[in-house]
């Protein structure tokens, strides 16, 4: 096996992505890597073999905790789909002939479905050509769909975020007492977990969101503004949280209802935006009222001043678990977290086949919604309050939070 490591970080970012970097980082080291390398910008950048050695960059105790405190991709990130190695095997060869001059051993890849997806064809070329590097598997997404683990680090701390600021939103939204609609967007492509999260406002200070529309139920236009319509007969401001990728039951999303144009990623992923806007648009025009549209976009993967020290903790924990499998010789899998109990909250770590999670999705169950599907029921929220638990404060200088980035390299 090779004396070296080499990690990368892919797909959208999250605010906890770089504690997942930085368990992997310290546990190879601690476990006798000479060195460990930096895919920049993923499998992309590495089969431009743009790597750095991470020793140099992240040099003391504190360059490792500013590195769990900084939100987004340290090593930069990519949507980057590898080809059936079956039918191109021209890419897979280049790509481990990078890895051979490097001398890897162990290969770690942070990221969520499509980055499974890699790490699952990377580990099958290499069992085909006998080769002895370990492919390990590092979950990450704010949208919680991966398969097989109970959560995915990056979850808590966009659910945390969703939380609090819904419950700025609806503060704000009823100063007035005038009939207004708030209709705030989600991310969440074909799964409501985030959307979800907006049931966390709801305590004995806040009210709650008024409804709840998750991709996982069909909908329909005519049925939202009729709702909309009874709920303000009896309150005049509604706070509406809906996922940007609803859909109609003919499959279409209700954001290409509006004039958007929707490009396509690398994975044929249509950018999802504008759900809001239309929907706001539509109640505008059918009911004497007052509305906004909201999006909370990328800020949801980003802010770093509100992550859950729960999720940090565990985003570490499944980058040095990785290491740790490597290490003993495994391959091909993926480190999940398994929840033993709510109260108190105590997770563990296992390993899944990966084929059990590339390009598979993990729906928000129904069970866990209301008879009208328009809110979350205790069950769901008792699975995810114990995520959003705690905060590990940003170090702050000058009154701004401090982070660590990499600079351009040569």
């Amino acid at each position: 096996m090779g004396k070296n490591a080499i990690v990368g970080q892919s797909g959208g970012p999250t605010s906890v992505i770089n504690a997942s970097l930085a368990g992997v980082f310290e546990s190879c080291k601690s476990r006798g890597a000479d060195i460990v390398y930096g895919m920049c910008n993923g499998v992309a950048g590495l089969l431009e073999e743009r790597v750095v050695d991470l020793s140099p960059l992240l040099t003391d105790d504190l360059d490792i905790e500013l590195l769990k405190r900084t939100p987004s991709s340290f090593l930069g990130s990519c949507r980057y789909k590898l080809p059936d190695w079956h039918t191109d095997e021209a890419v897979y060869k280049k790509l481990f002939a990078i890895l051979e001059k490097l001398d890897i051993g162990c290969f770690f890849y942070i990221g969520g479905n499509d980055s499974m997806d890699t790490i699952g064809k990377l580990a099958e070329y290499g069992e085909c050509i006998q080769s002895d590097i370990r492919f390990m598997g590092v979950p990450k997404t704010i949208d919680n769909d991966l398969m097989v683990t109970d959560h995915t680090p990056g979850y808590g701390s966009a659910a945390k975020y969703i939380g609090v600021v819904m419950k700025e939103i609806i503060r704000d939204a009823t100063v007035y007492g005038t009939k207004y609609v708030t209709v705030v967007e989600i991310m969440g492509r074909n799964a409501g977990w985030l959307t979800a999260a907006a049931a966390l406002a709801k305590s004995d200070d806040c009210e709650g969101v008024d409804m709840i529309c998750l991709p996982e139920v069909p909908f329909h236009v005519e049925h939202f503004i009729e709702k909309v319509r009874v709920m303000q007969e009896k309150k005049p401001s509604i706070v509406i949280a809906v996922s940007e990728g609803v859909k109609l039951e003919d499959g279409r999303y209700v954001c290409e209802l509006a004039d958007d144009v929707h490009a396509v990623d690398a994975f044929g992923h249509k950018a999802l935006t504008g759900t809001a806007r239309y929907l706001a648009n539509v109640v505008a025009r059918n009911l004497d009222t007052k509305t906004r549209c909201i999006e909370l976009s990328t800020l949801q993967r980003c802010a770093g001043h509100l992550t859950s020290r729960t999720d940090i903790t565990e985003a570490y924990q499944v980058g040095g678990a990785a290491v740790k499998a490597a290490f003993e010789g495994v391959t091909g899998q993926m480190v999940a977290l398994k929840r033993i109990s709510n109260s108190p909250y105590q997770c563990t770590t296992e390993l899944h086949p990966i084929s059990e999670v590339a390009n598979l999705e993990k729906k928000v169950p129904l069970s866990w919604m209301n008879e009208d599907h328009t809110q979350m029921t205790e069950d769901f929220l008792a699975y995810a309050r114990p995520l959003i638990q705690a905060e590990l404060t940003p170090l702050y200088i000058a009154g701004l939070p401090h982070h660590i980035y990499m600079k351009p390299q040569k």
